[in-house]
């Protein structure tokens, strides 16, 4: 009678120990799949972060290159001083940029705003020595009495004929869009802004595209992309191109620009489940990225 209990016994406990066993061998899988897809994403988001970055340098580097080349087609001391102050900062940003590191968001979104304001201030120059030329062509058909008047504005566009050319280039540049005021919001079935990402059956994206007056005019494709808090896409958009690159977007939107401040909304309809966290957004316009931001949902 005693020895039946035992093998009994042994059975009542090495069941459990096996049930423990599987269990824990199921749990190791799922954290190796986990930390494997999580790990695939980070690379991801690593890998937009490195190309935005390098877009940052390359355009802060042509800035400073357009500065030293403007500084040799005029003749004004003040203008020269001032060019040469600008072109000193901008390479002081680019050093700047090329030290800090891409997990560094902070002063990633800091060197993103100078770079906007470079822009501003290279693009005011740009469409000074534009005038100036124009005022030159006036010139050159007026009489010898009237350039005898304009003596001192001929010698500061001396040379820019020659120059027209490369101006149409920094024009160009110049005439790259800005997104700013860039706010994304959560949007329940009642169509009203909510603050659970569990409600939400839509996210609504609104931004503006600043005042240019060198951009052309006309209809220009906006295209957006949004991330999730673990690195994946929100799709639903059409590809287009970037950096010598195909990304797929998760909307787009056509509209009509013509030069002035223009609102912009968007809207992106739940199809998946969305997780708490931070969601990342990217907007782009002809073939440039002309704005990003982060949103956090609880």
């Amino acid at each position: 009678m005693t020895q039946n209990r035992i093998p009994n016994m042994k059975k009542k406990f090495l069941i459990p120990l096996l049930v423990i066993g599987l269990l824990l061998a199921a749990g190791i899988v799922y954290l190796a799949v986990n930390l494997h897809q999580q790990k695939q994403a980070n690379e991801a988001m690593q890998e937009l972060a490195e190309l935005d970055k390098k877009e940052m340098e390359n355009e802060y580097q042509q800035f400073a290159n357009q500065y030293s080349e403007m500084k040799t087609q005029i003749s004004n001391d003040s203008i020269v001083a001032q060019l040469s102050a600008e072109q000193e900062r901008t390479q002081r940003l680019l050093a700047e940029l090329r030290r800090v590191k891409t997990t560094d968001a902070a002063e990633i979104t800091r060197l993103k705003r100078e770079l906007a304001t470079v822009r501003k201030v290279l693009r005011s120059y740009v469409m000074e020595i534009d005038s100036l030329n124009r005022l030159n062509q006036n010139l050159t058909a007026e009489n010898t009495q009237i350039k005898g008047q304009y003596a001192e504005a001929t010698r500061q566009i001396e040379g820019l004929n020659s120059e027209k050319a490369s101006l149409s280039e920094k024009v160009a540049i110049a005439a790259q869009l800005d997104a700013t005021g860039i706010n994304l919001v959560a949007k329940n079935k009642k169509g009203k802004t909510t603050n659970s990402i569990q409600k939400c059956t839509a996210l609504q994206l609104n931004f503006t595209i600043t005042k240019n007056v060198t951009a052309g005019n006309g209809n220009k494709v906006v295209y957006v992309r949004i991330t999730s808090p673990s690195g994946n896409l929100l799709g639903g958009g059409s590809s287009f191109n970037y950096e010598n690159k195909t990304l797929q977007s998760s909307m787009q939107k056509t509209i009509e620009y013509g030069g002035q401040e223009t609102p912009v909304t968007l809207f992106w309809n739940v199809t998946q489940t969305l997780m708490e966290g931070t969601y990342n957004v990217s907007i782009f316009a002809d073939g440039n990225m002309i704005g990003s931001k982060s949103f956090t949902f609880k």
